[in-house]
């Protein structure tokens, strides 16, 4: 490899140019060789997250890279573009990726004030799942219910296998050893740490790490300017290995590309009783002989995950265009 090529991972993407932060902790303002962008395409060939091999160059009004070659992605958090999509034949699909190289998901939601919605992180977990990234529940204001309350709004969650930290930003409450485990959960990570207004998710940031609050907000706001609807992504450093990815993009994710007919491969509890429905393409909404009614009927699963599963059946369907 030459001397004037270096590594590193884009950090930032706004208006064809890149931000790229090197292995010596360097900020590269970077472009993008023609044969990288240029042509028809699936997917974007350039997003936040990538690892990317620069080339120096001299510079020239701040931009003194270019990009010459980008590492496969091991995963990406994407959507169907807004504006490429309208504009392509019918039955073209072109795929935003917002952030790549992903490595958890994170969900923060509050026990209380305000009141904890299952549906909703029940949505958020269908995205998850449906773009094959690790999930983490994030359990905030343990405080305002005690821990034995926590743990029972999230138990259901716990009994399927996700991972639940219980957190408080109060250094007298025993959750606010949360706090520490939540960092190092985070540590050497990409995470998209997402959370609704009023969960506590800046607090939680500030007690992450002073300030940090103040950085992801300074970026949601320059976002929420945007004229349209194309999502500018940036990440933010939680230490030198560790970075936090957060838009309000970003929050809206869970549904994107969610086929009705998929949507049971999404439930962790219901996936593994498909197989077993007396009908191939059994909904397990009404059909008889079906195994996921069954189990519900039994309390093998929660009636309130399978009415979230329901629920999101139908609003996807409603969501076709035909």
């Amino acid at each position: 490899m030459s001397d004037c090529v270096v590594q590193g991972r884009v950090i930032k993407a706004q208006s064809g140019f890149f931000t790229v932060y090197s292995e010596s902790g360097e900020r590269i303002i970077c472009a993008a060789a023609g044969r990288l962008t240029k042509g028809k395409y699936r997917e974007d060939a350039l997003a936040v997250g990538d690892w990317v091999s620069v080339e120096r160059m001299p510079s020239k009004d701040g931009v003194s890279g270019r990009i010459v070659e980008v590492a496969p992605r091991k995963s990406a958090l994407s959507r169907l573009d807004p504006i490429l999509s309208a504009r392509g034949k019918p039955g073209q699909q072109v795929r935003q990726v917002l952030v790549a190289n992903v490595d958890l998901a994170a969900f923060v939601f509050a026990c209380a004030e305000p009141e904890f919605r299952p549906r909703m992180l029940d949505r958020y977990l269908v995205g998850a799942e449906a773009q094959r990234l690790p999930a983490l529940i994030i359990a905030s204001k343990v405080d305002l219910v005690g821990m034995d309350g926590a743990r029972q709004l999230f138990a259901i969650y716990e009994q399927i296998g996700y991972e639940v930290i219980y957190t408080s930003i109060h250094p007298d409450h025993p959750a606010f050893e949360g706090v520490a485990q939540l960092r190092e959960r985070l540590r050497g990570k990409l995470s998209v740490l997402t959370g609704k207004s009023g969960v506590g998710k800046s607090s939680l940031l500030n007690a992450l790490k002073p300030g940090l609050d103040r950085e992801v907000g300074r970026i949601s706001e320059a976002v929420k300017k945007g004229r349209h609807t194309t999502v500018v992504p940036e990440l933010v450093q939680l230490d030198e290995q560790s970075w936090i990815a957060d838009t309000p993009g970003i929050r809206g994710y869970a549904v994107w590309d969610v086929e009705p007919e998929e949507l049971d491969g999404y439930f962790r509890e219901i996936a593994p009783l498909v197989s077993q429905c007396e009908f191939s393409d059994c909904t397990h909404t009404h059909e008889p002989g079906c195994a996921v009614i069954r189990a519900v009927h039994a309390g093998a699963i929660s009636r309130e995950r399978y009415e979230s599963y329901v629920r999101l059946r139908e609003e996807l369907l409603e969501l076709r265009p035909w």
